[in-house]
């Protein structure tokens, strides 16, 4: 749990880039078209450059870098890498964390399940599939 003072207009993905030190969220778009700023706030994908930090309040925030838990990278972190679903990188954890979202509330998700669930994140560089593909290894329980 972090405690820090914002201001009423502070975006989260502020707080946690400049406040927190939490780069992994990314500053793509800053209007909320491509999800690269995507963190979980109470289990639930938020983007992070629309969400004032005062609305995040006493909530658990999820954001990548804690996605990996006592040095052993998450199912999904295995799977993109071994899927190919890392390119450049820019889209990665906003992906990932809407990838965890769904996992979380289904673990065996239909392809369709996959795509919608990554709707709203852009990748200009795999086209999407080789990320549908790692999410769907991850949940089969498929990455080495």
């Amino acid at each position: 749990m972090h405690e820090v003072t914002v201001s009423e207009n502070q975006t989260l993905l502020d707080t946690l880039r400049e406040q927190l030190g939490l780069t992994g969220s990314k500053k793509g778009c800053d209007t909320g078209a491509c999800g690269a700023c995507t963190v979980l706030i109470d289990g639930k994908p938020a983007l992070s450059c629309l969400t004032l930090s005062i609305r995040a309040q006493n909530k658990p925030i999820l954001t990548i870098e804690g996605l990996a838990q006592n040095g052993q990278l998450h199912p999904l972190q295995k799977a993109a890498v071994q899927y190919g679903a890392i390119q450049c990188g820019f889209c990665t954890p906003g992906w990932m964390m809407s990838a965890k979202a769904l996992l979380d509330r289904n673990p065996s998700p239909a392809e369709i399940d996959v795509r919608k669930a990554i709707s709203g994140n852009l990748c200009r560089c795999t086209g999407g599939v080789k990320i549908v593909e790692s999410v769907l290894a991850a949940s089969k329980g498929q990455a080495a």
